[in-house]
């Protein structure tokens, strides 16, 4: 399948969404479909966040936000949890250099106060060493819950407020957005999820709220460039009205 956009020849008729979030779902059913353990499943999985990667860079996406691991996934099974963490170290450790060399710049969102120092300490290796790359922003969100983001935030300007730094009256939506984990971060565009489940599981709550949604039925270890053209040909033809009106070219609709 050919690229839905070749950057050697741009068209404008095709719009690349500047940020994608994708929700990585699917891995454990799809071991248990083959009859292989589940540690199979997110092994293959980590082999499709390298395909997902390189598209993205491939077709000019500026921010790419996989949801790796939620504040909730403490609560799976202790074998698996440590496999996961045991699959994130190796990516970082075996991909950081290729993801460095691409001019991909690494960013890790989420809480880190409870993390392993080993772990802390490969995620700031991360970030540190591509803190200047100008190329795809790879945004990991580890230990990520969006309702704790929000709180976090609330808790922070409230400390300002407390502090005599900001005025309560000045808290709004652009504030508290430059609060949470994301600041500096655009909105995504489009967030895909994969398995064919339907639903946001606290990924990204605030800054999806314009967010297009794309759900595919297919496990997230089958994810590959055909799947991920397909979720950004159906961004490409939707109308983005933002709460607002439709454009006079297009159909009615509230």
């Amino acid at each position: 399948m050919q690229p839905i956009i070749d950057p050697r020849n741009p068209s404008p008729s095709v719009r690349i969404p500047r940020h994608v979030g994708i929700i990585m779902d699917g891995n454990g059913r799809w071991a248990a479909a083959r009859s292989l353990p589940r540690f199979e499943g997110h092994r293959r999985g980590v082999d499709a966040v390298r395909r997902v990667v390189r598209t993205a860079a491939d077709l000019g996406i500026a921010y790419l936000t996989l949801y790796s691991f939620s504040s909730e996934n403490w609560s799976r099974p202790a074998q698996e949890v440590s496999d996961l963490m045991g699959l994130l170290k190796r990516f970082i450790r075996n991909d950081l250099a290729d993801l460095h060399k691409s001019n991909v710049r690494v960013r890790v969102i989420g809480s880190r106060d409870d993390l392993a120092a080993d772990l802390r300490g490969l995620l700031s290796e991360a970030e540190d060493l591509t803190r200047d790359n100008m190329g795809l922003t790879l945004v990991i969100a580890f230990n990520y819950g969006s309702r704790q983001e929000i709180a976090d935030a609330a808790r922070r300007l409230a400390e300002r407020a407390l502090a005599g730094e900001i005025d309560p009256k000045s808290i709004n939506a652009d504030l508290l957005g430059a609060h949470l984990y994301t600041a500096g971060i655009p909105d995504p565009d489009l967030i895909i999820r994969t398995s064919g489940e339907q639903r946001l599981s606290n990924f990204l709550m605030w800054q999806s709220a314009y967010s297009e949604l794309v759900f595919l039925p297919m496990h997230w270890p089958d994810f590959d460039r055909a799947a991920f053209e397909t979720a950004l040909a159906e961004y490409a033809s939707r109308e983005r009205r933002f709460g607002g009106l439709a454009s006079r070219n297009a159909k009615t609709g509230s």
